[in-house]
């Protein structure tokens, strides 16, 4: 069941994006913006977390989570602890809510339209791993420069 496997996907990043946000030297690098970079890593990892919780938790899991995209931006300081502990929890409810999709719901409509397209599903899961890898080398490079 291809399902197993994206959950699988998702959980080995979502568990480098924790062990990149544990690996900053110094909290306050994490909410660092270098020169021509327009985010922080501490911002990325809040629009990661939000993301997920967004499209998987609550379109596809029913989580009633309510996102917040702007927060995601301008929320500063947080600490790494309560980042990982987001991490944390966020992990195994994406692995079991994506483990579990029928084939019917997989293959068929995403519940929410994208920039005004509907994509199946599992094309939407796609584009969701994308941008969770995207994002995670970003956090990357940002730590490594700052760090």
């Amino acid at each position: 069941m291809i399902q197993k496997t994206i959950a699988e996907l998702f959980h080995r990043d979502l568990m480098k994006l924790k062990d990149e946000i544990k690996l900053y030297k110094q909290e306050s690098d994490l909410w660092k913006v270098a020169p021509g970079i327009s985010n922080s890593g501490g911002n990325l990892c809040l629009h990661l977390i939000g993301n997920l919780q967004h499209f998987i938790g609550a379109d596809l899991g029913n989580t009633g989570f309510i996102r917040n995209r702007d927060a995601e931006f301008s929320d500063k300081d947080i600490p790494i602890s309560d980042l990982v502990n987001s991490i944390e929890k966020l992990t195994p409810e994406v692995e079991h809510i994506i483990s579990t999709l029928s084939d019917e719901k997989f293959h068929g409509d995403f519940p929410e339209a994208k920039r005004g397209k509907v994509e199946t599903t599992d094309h939407m899961l796609m584009h969701l791993f994308g941008h969770l890898s995207y994002h995670l080398g970003q956090i990357n490079y940002h730590r490594r420069l700052l760090s």
